[in-house]
């Protein structure tokens, strides 16, 4: 027996974030959606428990308590009622590491989802969801990789407004943005904003009236100290907002992957085709933004 599911990328189309608490959590308010394009994760029985990893950043993953799909295994044995048997898990990493697009923990919410299918299926999609939270910030969101709100800390999750299919171009310059660098950085000149939800639409009709909402009205304040720790961030912002497909351009979470919303697949596409040929080092990807899962 093997059984497979998909890890989406995650991509923050606005972070609002606010200063540290009195635990130092830094509340938020993000637009979360989910690309079509991720990692894979699968498990099949064995003799005994096991993990590995494959693909172009497999080798880059920890094997040690940072591995948040390891976290996630013995977070769902814990929750057993009993002992399960031995089971070996492999992570096929596509996503670039520490890139902003939520990889670690749609690994794990994947990997929550494929242990819950074959050892305990009448598990519930809450206890699910409880375990999924208690693996970080992005855990509750990138468990179904649907679009939605997350405020709080990333735990107090609604629906997101209606949403068109929403073409776009991921970019990464293959530099690491470390999420706890850049917050520190933050720390230093929080946004007088803090995380207040923007006003947003029950709908929108088109990637024209996202990205016009989403210039008008949000933006990212991890970008400007991701950019301080990591200037290749802006030059990436900055060949993206030159180029005539691109509606909008930002940067995902903490960085380092930026996207690029179009009007349709078509232009997307050149976008795409012309950067690789600009900039052969960098990771770019087309992909359709929404529900990554659906």
């Amino acid at each position: 027996m093997r059984l497979s599911a998909f890890a989406p990328a995650k991509v923050n189309l606005f972070l609002h974030v606010g200063g540290p608490d009195a635990e130092g959590y830094h509340p938020i308010s993000s637009l979360m959606v989910f690309a079509d394009l991720g990692d894979e994760v699968s498990l099949q029985a064995s003799d005994a428990p096991g993990f590995e990893t494959t693909g172009p950043f497999g080798a880059a993953i920890p094997a040690g308590e940072d591995n948040l799909v390891l976290r996630a295994a013995r977070v769902f044995h814990a929750a057993a009622a009993g002992p399960l048997p031995p089971f070996r898990l492999m992570l096929d990493k596509r996503l670039p590491i520490a890139a902003g697009l939520g990889g670690g923990s749609s690994d794990a919410g994947a990997a929550l989802r494929l242990l819950r299918d074959a050892l305990i299926p009448q598990c519930s999609d809450a206890a699910l969801e409880a375990m999924a939270a208690s693996l970080g910030a992005d855990g509750a969101a990138c468990l179904w990789g649907r679009p939605v709100m997350a405020e709080g800390r990333g735990e107090r999750l609604t629906a997101a407004p209606g949403l068109p299919p929403l073409n776009a171009v991921l970019v990464n310059p293959l530099v690491p943005s470390p999420t706890g660098a850049v917050y520190r950085a933050y720390d230093a000149a929080i946004a007088p904003a803090g995380e207040a939800r923007p006003w947003m639409p029950e709908a929108f009709e088109s990637a024209e009236e996202v990205a016009a909402w989403l210039v008008a009205a949000t933006r990212n304040d991890l970008e400007a100290p991701a950019i301080a720790l990591e200037p290749l961030i802006g030059e990436v912002l900055e060949v993206l907002r030159d180029e005539p497909e691109t509606l909008m351009a930002r940067m995902s979470g903490s960085g380092a992957t930026c996207f690029a919303l179009c009007v349709s697949d078509i232009e997307a596409e050149g976008l795409a085709e012309r950067l690789e040929t600009l900039r052969p080092g960098w990771w770019i990807r087309r992909c359709r933004l929404g529900g990554g899962l659906s």
